[in-house]
């Protein structure tokens, strides 16, 4: 039996903003994009993964989260603790430069830190998404 992550999903309050994000700042390419305005679900994805996808979704779209559920999940993405995608490069510095590049151009997102060794024997940096969602990168 062999399984594999298909699909992580992240919430994207304002789509346009993320499907940017993801496909200039981090090189991803876009694979679906259904819906409208704010009720848009983007598949993206690296180009060499083509069985891995982010789905960018409209934070609790679900029609069984109550308003004050969506007020909570409202404040917890504006204060970048909602969730989190933790992501991968051979090229730690080159994706570093032009994800740093993309978020001072376009004023969306915000480096949090740049390349450094960790002391759990990873080498990463760390962005905030425009939805203020954590993406960290990892050296492969």
């Amino acid at each position: 039996m062999s399984v594999i992550i298909a699909a992580a999903f992240l919430p994207a309050d304002d789509p346009e903003k993320s499907l940017r994000f993801f496909r200039d700042a981090l090189g991803f390419e876009v694979r679906q994009d259904v819906g409208q305005g704010t009720m848009r679900w983007i598949t993206v994805g690296p180009p060499a993964q083509p069985d891995t996808s982010v789905v960018l979704h409209p934070p609790a779209a679900d029609p069984g989260v109550s308003e004050e559920e969506r007020r909570t999940i409202a404040v917890l993405m504006a204060k970048g603790v909602y969730t989190a995608l933790s992501l991968a490069s051979k090229d730690l510095q080159g994706t570093f430069d032009r994800a740093r590049a993309w978020v001072e151009a376009e004023g969306e997102g915000e480096v949090l830190q740049e390349p450094e060794d960790q002391p759990w024997g990873v080498r990463d940096c760390a962005f905030r998404d425009p939805a203020g969602n954590l993406v960290r990168v990892n050296q492969l």
